[in-house]
């Protein structure tokens, strides 16, 4: 019985990730209207299409191979790079490989990144808010590219699978990830408010203290 379910489980999977470039795109050119009918966004960034991060799923691989998967917290886990748009969507995943790059992402044709030795997580705004334009920037920068942290975290709460002690091989493992993300857009294209029924929505740190800003702090 158990083999049978496992075959199952990998019919189930094989066809959903059929479905990955119908259901996870690359954005069209036209400006998103989460920033063009925000002015805290607009037109600042007008051009930009989505926010791009990496995020570490568990993974349980070979012990020779084990040296490659460490992370920083002692476990082993999957890196996963992925890019969203600002309606909660993936637009592309790479699960399971990996390219290698600077301490952050340089700047670099098609990423804007923040200005550096300048205050920029939007914690460090909660006592006081930007001081120059660099910072309202960088506060601005911070607040728009939170929302693919968001994405990562109703992912994890939304499919369980993703924290626990994965037992199939490591293609699988990378599988299984793809599939969560593609059912996602799925889900995030029929019935939006499922975040809602589901309790996976929560307010954005972001408007909690955009919304504190004063007048002399917005100009």
């Amino acid at each position: 019985m158990g083999q049978c379910i496992c075959s199952l489980i990998w019919v189930v999977l094989r066809a959903i990730l059929k479905l990955y470039k119908l259901v996870i795109r690359l954005p069209d050119e036209s400006i998103p209207s989460e920033i063009r009918n925000n002015p805290r966004f607009y037109p600042y960034f007008k051009d930009c299409i989505g926010a791009l991060n990496g995020t570490h799923v568990r993974a349980s691989v070979p012990l020779n191979i084990q040296g490659r998967f460490r992370s920083r917290k002692g476990g082993t886990t999957q890196n996963v790079l992925a890019a969203i748009t600002f309606d909660l969507k993936f637009s592309y995943v790479l699960a399971g490989k990996y390219y290698l790059a600077d301490a952050g992402y340089g700047i670099r044709n098609g990423f804007i990144t923040p200005y550096r030795g300048v205050r920029y997580h939007l914690k460090e705004f909660s006592a006081q808010g930007p001081e120059n334009a660099k910072e309202l920037f960088n506060l601005r920068h911070s607040s728009l590219r939170i929302t693919i942290e968001r994405v990562f975290g109703i992912l994890k709460k939304r499919f369980r699978v993703l924290d626990a002690e994965p037992f199939w091989n490591f293609q699988t493992q990378v599988d299984i990830v793809l599939a969560c993300c593609i059912i996602h857009n799925h889900i995030m294209g029929v019935d939006p408010s499922d975040l809602l029924n589901q309790g996976l929505y929560e307010e954005p740190e972001s408007d909690l203290i955009m919304s504190t800003l004063t007048e002399r702090e917005e100009r």
